[in-house]
């Protein structure tokens, strides 16, 4: 039985071994071509496909410094910055100009790195369906990545140079982590287009200008507020303020600073968000649809420039009435263009009546679009200011002190 059981074992390792995978399919770093960001543009009845590849520095080399220019070569143009460089490719569809594209690398074209895609003005208005659709079905890029829209042209964002981040890239990558304006990846994106809506929003991009006496791609580009979508073609934007009141619709206030002009007293207060939360509520009645947004928030004062004493409770009772009504102001302004103008739902009202009224909503789906623009917003925001510092200056004090 000892040498029957040994044997066996033995030929059952031999054959464990036999099915093990092996690494004969591996592929090396340095056999691939990373993407750190793309971009897509309308060339005629083509498509722009650039992409920023990162370029590695050898150890101990002098390669120090920012690098500029470009040329033609083989099947796109080329701009180097200090670490990576941009590189283009024309097809009818996306899929067309990817393959030619790898046509100009030497190495395979890697896209699990590429966290950004930039879409161009123009190919923006002309739509984004095709090309949504072709990222969400190829393998390679990934779904978690951010999406923009830039003003001109996607390729002039990714051949900025930036001062202080490595690559254009990453400075829009950064920039979507804080959230100061929407953040939407491509998952988001896509299910924005499929959504009952019919509607969606992307984060606008544009270049600041340049320092004095530098050239015009020492800068870096910036989201600078936000893209209107209906159906899946751009009709129109927000800028930047409206953008903020867009936010608070959505529940999608991350960080916030807001300032006042209080009424009792001349100069302003600033309130930085804590904490924010914002429920829409659906009601019909009749052939009246109305939707009644809630907003909470919890807010700390971190300046304070009135001679107002912030430590009576009556004072702060009021600047947390007036922060409530500042910020229903800046969502009823947020609310004309999208809903009045270009009849696009991008606060996800569509969704709000289809879970609450279903039989309703089916009812009217098919015509959204003659629904959205008559739906009446009721808006119910609500502050509450936690601290108002450690340590005030007496202000009031220092006047009389100036008057004697």
């Amino acid at each position: 039985m000892g040498i029957l059981t040994r044997c066996i074992t033995a030929i059952s390792g031999f054959v464990m071994v036999l099915l093990l995978t092996g690494c004969w399919d591996r592929v090396e770093v340095n056999d691939l071509t990373l993407v750190m960001a793309a971009g897509l543009d309308k060339k005629g009845d083509k498509i722009s496909l650039s992409v920023q590849v990162f370029v590695p520095q050898p150890s101990g080399g002098g390669g120090g410094g920012g690098g500029g220019g470009g040329g033609e070569s083989g099947k796109g143009t080329s701009g180097a910055t200090a670490q990576t460089i941009v590189r283009a490719a024309e097809g009818v569809t996306l899929a067309d100009a990817m393959s030619k594209l790898q046509e100009g690398f030497p190495r395979r074209i890697f896209w699990g790195h590429c966290e950004i895609f930039i879409f161009g003005e123009e190919l923006a208005k002309d739509g984004f369906r095709d090309n949504i659709d072709f990222i969400m079905r190829e393998s390679g890029p990934r779904e978690r990545a951010d999406v923009f829209v830039s003003k001109g042209d996607a390729k002039s964002i990714l051949r900025l140079i930036p001062p202080i981040e490595r690559s254009s890239a990453e400075v829009l990558r950064e920039m979507a982590k804080l959230q100061t304006g929407m953040k939407v990846t491509v998952k988001d994106f896509a299910e924005m287009l499929n959504g009952d809506a019919g509607a969606a929003a992307l984060p606008w991009v544009e270049s600041l200008p340049p320092e004095a006496g530098k050239e015009s791609q020492n800068t870096v580009g910036f989201i600078n507020g936000t893209a209107i979508i209906r159906g899946d073609k751009m009709v129109g934007r927000l800028n930047d303020k409206l953008t903020r009141g867009l936010l608070w619709l959505r529940n999608e206030v991350e960080s916030s600073i807001v300032t006042i002009e209080p009424k009792e007293s001349a100069g302003h207060v600033s309130m930085k968000l804590l904490r924010s939360s914002t429920n829409l509520v659906p009601h019909i009645e009749g052939d009246q649809w109305s939707v009644t947004v809630i907003i909470k928030t919890e807010d700390d004062v971190i300046q304070n420039t009135t001679n107002l004493d912030l430590s009576d409770p009556v004072v702060t009772k009021k600047l947390e009435k007036e922060l409530a009504e500042d910020i229903e102001e800046r969502i009823k302004s947020a609310l004309v263009r999208p809903q009045k103008q270009l009849n696009a739902d991008i606060f996800n009202f569509a969704e709000a009546f289809r879970r609450k009224y279903p039989k309703e909503w089916h009812q009217v789906k098919d015509r959204w679009g003659e629904v959205f623009p008559s739906v009446k917003v009721n808006i119910e925001a609500s502050a509450k200011i936690l601290r108002t510092g450690m340590a005030t200056i007496d202000s009031k004090k220092q006047n009389k002190e100036v008057k004697q």
